[in-house]
């Protein structure tokens, strides 16, 4: 089928999905219980503005441009204690090291992008699973049923719970960069005693001395202003997550003045900044593309081995008629082992529509394995590295260049991927694992990302070469 080149405002409105054919859809008992909990979400106030919406659409223009680089980051399926001080705030400050890190190696601004604040549902092979021998429902995450086997009933009020706490993570993060959290003047928390490796530990503490040393010859020569609004006092953070649940994604969807023109209204989905689709609901002519078609939101879309480049093409003029430079974010997720095999596909079909997106490398979902004792899953740090290191090499071999990276981690000292500087083994997996859906990458490991990626941007200047473990 031709793909639709009429523009959203004429044929789409928030509900024009339900004409289409819909995968991963949830099915409540009580239709007449949700309708009246969706009437309640549609009578909430947004949880972010247009402007911040339009501020990251331009700012991913300019990663598009190779004028910035894009991060991010955070967990595979939020739950609702997540929202919670010290999570929050841990997440927070990771994705703020990495960033400076990453500023500083690359000479490049940074975007960031938490995968937090609604990433709260998750998609899933199939519908239900076998506990003790009897078949239950999956766990859809925490907007939909619960992770105890006695709570897997898909509950409507699970929707009210994704909003409230949704707006109360925001609410925190920014009262947080409100009161200098993201002040850059004091990395006293640059612990790098997990590192086990004398020589890492050691270029690791270069990098961060040289940082330390920038910013204190800044403030010596006055160039450092005390500014509340100074880039090295306080950061634009933006949020993102999966539109996955279309009745609640499309209940937050409101028409808004559009800041370049207030006379003029647009639809905004109100309830995140960026949203993606992912590898299992992007069928061109499937619900899921056809609601993220409308929004003014930029939108990501994961790209993976089952992806036809002539598809990937007739989903990019789907969702972005007018070829906007950045609106589209390509978060491509092969596997250690596939990149070379399909990445380069992928650009050149791109390049020769005349799409401009984001490019960004997710290392993580193409990698997820069993642990030797067969009893978990993992994701090993040198697996992760290697499609990170494959995929720099594949666009810099197409003339293309990588404009960012998307990984899940969090904040925390959690045992859930193998490898690293702290040298994590399977044994060591039990020790503080955690997640209730895939691994993730903790503090320590993130940061060796981090680092890693900083000394390639070093090193390209003089060899090209990208450092590996």
């Amino acid at each position: 089928m031709a793909a639709d080149k009429q523009p959203a405002s004429s044929s789409w409105n928030p509900t024009t999905w339900k004409s289409k054919p819909i995968v991963q859809d949830v099915v409540y008992e009580d239709q007449a219980h949700v309708d009246r909990v969706l009437t309640k979400l549609g009578k909430l106030p947004p949880m972010v503005s247009a402007q911040e919406i339009e501020n990251l659409r331009e700012q991913l223009k300019q990663v598009a441009l190779g004028k910035s680089f894009l991060l991010q980051g955070g967990d595979c399926a939020e739950l609702f204690d997540y929202c919670s001080a010290d999570p929050i705030e841990a997440k927070l400050k990771v994705l703020l090291q990495m960033s400076l890190v990453l500023t500083y190696g690359a000479r490049t601004p940074v975007v960031r992008i938490a995968r937090m604040a609604g990433q709260y549902a998750k998609p899933r092979s199939k519908p239900t699973e076998m506990y003790n021998g009897e078949e239950i429902l999956s766990f859809r995450g925490d907007n939909v049923n619960g992770f105890d086997p006695k709570d897997r009933k898909a509950d409507p009020e699970r929707l009210l719970g994704a909003y409230f706490h949704s707006a109360s993570t925001l609410n925190y993060v920014r009262t947080l960069l409100d009161s200098g959290f993201a002040d850059l003047h004091d990395p006293s928390n640059w612990n790098l005693d997990h590192v086990r490796s004398d020589a890492v530990r050691g270029e690791y503490q270069e990098i961060v001395s040289q940082m330390t040393d920038a910013l204190d010859f800044m403030r010596t020569i006055g160039a450092d202003q005390p500014a509340a609004n100074s880039p090295l006092r306080s950061v634009d953070f933006f949020v993102s997550h999966e539109a996955l649940l279309l009745e609640y994604e499309s209940t937050l969807t409101r028409l808004l003045p559009s800041p370049k023109n207030n006379k003029e209204k647009k639809w905004y989905n109100a309830g995140s900044h960026f949203l993606w689709i992912g590898d299992r609901t992007r069928q061109p002519d499937g619900a899921h593309i056809e609601y993220i078609r409308g929004i003014e939101n930029p939108v990501g879309i994961k790209v993976g081995p089952s992806t036809d480049p002539t598809r990937l093409v007739e989903i990019l003029d789907r969702v972005n008629p007018n070829k906007d430079i950045g609106k589209v974010t390509l978060i491509t997720r092969f596997g250690a082992d596939k990149v070379t095999q399909y990445l380069p596909q992928h650009i050149e079909a791109v390049r020769a529509s005349g799409h401009i997106p984001v490019w960004v490398c997710d290392p993580m979902h193409g990698n997820t394995k069993n642990a030797d004792s067969g009893a978990i899953k993992t994701r090993h740090f040198v697996d992760i590295i290697q499609e990170l290191s494959q995929t720099f090499r594949v666009h810099k071999s197409c003339n293309s260049k990588l404009n960012g990276v998307h990984f899940e981690l969090t904040g925390d000292s959690v045992t859930e991927c193998v490898g690293g500087s702290m040298d994590l083994k399977d044994a060591d997996l039990s020790t503080n694992y955690q997640t209730y859906c895939d691994p993730r990458l903790n503090y320590e490991q993130s940061l060796d990302v981090a680092f890693l990626i900083a000394k390639y941007y070093q090193k390209e200047r003089r060899s090209n070469d990208f450092p590996s473990l």
